[in-house]
Order: C-alpha cells, then sequence, then structure tokens
C-alpha cells in the first residue's frame, strides 16, 4: 500500500463509524473523517475520495471538500486576504486555506494578488506536512495549455497573469487556458499576479500561443481622448489656448498625447458639433 502523505486525493475504505466520525481505512493505516461532511448515506465497506492534510493536533485527517488543486494537479485559487509579512492566503475549494509564500510573489506589492484574484497554482508540503500553495512554473504551464485556434485572432478575451516581467506579462485565458503574451510596449501599466483582465489578441502563433494587447482599439482610444479634451475645456471655462496647429510639445506636456493623436480628437469634437476653433484657441460650442 502506498503511503499515505498530505496533500494528494485518495480512495480510502470506511472502516467503523466513532461517535461523528468515519473511521478510513488503507491497509493497516486508520483516517478520521468527519461525518458532518458527508452528503446522504455511508456504509462499511464503501469507498470514498477523499483529500489528505494536517489537522491542528498534527495528524493525518481527511477531507470529502476535494480541493480544485493538489500536490499532483494544477489549478486556480482564489485569494481571500493578503498579509504583507506572510504573503497571500488562497481558497482552493476545501475546508481549509493555503498561503502562497511572500517570497513567491513579485517583489514590487503593487503587483501582489488582491482579494478574489486568482492564482494558477499547485500545493507543496513542509517537513512537517504543513500545506502551502505554490505558484505554477513556466514549465508546467507550457504543459498544461491549450493550442489556440486562428479564430481567436483579434477576438477579446478574459485573461489572469501567472507571470510577470520587465519585458512584459505572461497570462492565461479563462476558461480555455490559451497561453497570451502581453509586451510591456502593448499596455499602459502592468497588472497584477491573477488580476482578470481583457485582453485583445493581436497575434496567434503557429504553435497555439498568443500575442495580446490591454491597450484599447484606436477608436476606443479616440474617444476617450477626445473625452479627455472636452472634460479639460469644461474644467477651465470651456476655452483652451491649443488647437490643431499648437506644437507637438506643448500637446504632449499639457495632455500626454501625440500630436496626431490630439488633432484626431478635435476633429471627433468638431464633427460632433461640440468643439469649435478659432485663432489659436479652441472653445466648447
Amino acid at each position: 500500500m502506498t503511503e499515505l502523505k498530505p496533500g494528494y486525493n485518495v480512495r480510502l475504505t470506511v472502516a467503523s463509524k466513532e461517535g461523528s466520525r468515519w473511521v478510513l481505512s488503507a491497509g493497516d493505516q486508520t483516517i478520521m473523517l468527519n461525518a458532518s461532511e458527508i452528503e446522504g448515506t455511508l456504509n462499511e465497506g464503501d469507498t470514498i475520495e477523499v483529500f489528505l492534510y494536517m489537522n491542528r493536533r498534527g495528524e493525518l485527517t481527511a477531507t470529502a471538500n476535494l480541493p480544485s488543486v493538489t500536490c499532483d494537479t494544477f489549478g486556480w485559487g482564489r485569494v481571500i486576504r493578503i498579509d504583507e509579512k506572510e504573503g497571500a492566503y488562497v481558497d482552493v475549494g476545501s475546508s481549509f486555506e493555503v498561503l502562497v509564500n511572500k517570497a513567491d510573489l513579485p517583489r514590487v506589492k503593487a503587483l501582489w494578488p488582491k482579494t478574489d484574484d486568482e492564482l494558477f497554482m499547485t500545493l507543496r508540503t513542509d517537513l512537517g506536512g504543513n500545506i502551502f500553495g505554490r505558484l505554477a512554473t513556466e514549465e508546467r504551464v507550457l504543459e498544461l495549455i491549450n493550442e489556440a485556434p486562428e479564430t481567436v485572432f483579434n477576438k477579446t478575451l478574459t485573461a489572469r497573469p501567472y507571470r510577470l516581467l520587465p519585458v512584459g506579462s505572461f497570462l492565461l485565458s479563462i476558461p480555455d487556458n490559451y497561453r497570451i503574451f502581453v509586451h510591456q510596449s502593448e499596455r499602459q501599466q502592468e497588472p497584477r499576479l491573477g488580476q482578470a483582465v481583457d485582453v485583445r489578441i493581436i497575434e496567434v502563433h503557429k504553435d497555439g500561443t498568443l500575442n495580446g494587447s490591454l491597450l484599447p482599439r484606436k477608436q476606443e482610444r479616440l474617444g476617450d481622448d477626445a473625452e479627455m479634451i472636452l472634460n479639460y475645456l469644461t474644467e477651465v471655462g470651456g476655452k483652451m489656448p491649443f488647437w490643431d496647429k499648437s506644437s507637438p510639445d506643448e500637446i504632449n506636456e499639457m495632455f500626454g498625447l501625440s500630436k496626431a493623436a490630439f488633432k484626431r480628437a478635435l476633429g471627433k469634437l468638431m464633427k460632433e458639433g461640440k468643439i469649435e476653433q478659432n485663432d489659436g484657441w479652441t472653445s466648447v460650442k
């Protein structure tokens, strides 16, 4: 009989019931299971799949609430709280929570996950059998991903980052597990580890991996730029000393836009009849 260890799902035989607990056996080993976890009937001689963990008394214990990940599987765990000294505590769908150590999280705390973000992970145990969470490595992710079809090109997918590097973000799509790389030039800000984001697919590789962008489409950017300029005009009394012939440096310093983007936004607002230009000034109509 294989040695029973915490962190794994196993099938055990129901040996007897002692008070409020079932006694499960595997050869000459016995494990306790709280009867309150069982819905329906359970009889001596039945077999049941359970997950093994160490309880607070250091005893190997069984739970019928099977987690979404084990020591030999990978999956998503939901962050339930953050401890700045310890790391992220994660719900894996069972009767206990696991800690992803702060050493495994990004060095920049602004990129740490927040409550309800989800981490792609597995489980590990220390020498005492205590269970912790461990983020999936790139090597394991490459073994677990699905090949994306060409039809996802230019589509928007929901994904979560599992690896953050200065050059860009690596994400897995939900629920298809497509691997997406977003170069740093294709994002306005770096997403958190485990944060759900919408990614526009800009390239499908032959191996089924993807390149994506977190930047809005051109028409969406145009709308955002136009709205920003109109809001600015409203705040300064409806008139500003900038127009489509202003210098690129002036435009960039004031609005953070290129001259081309600034002119496109002004053109949109003029076409909609919201502004007018005259002698170096732009005014609200």
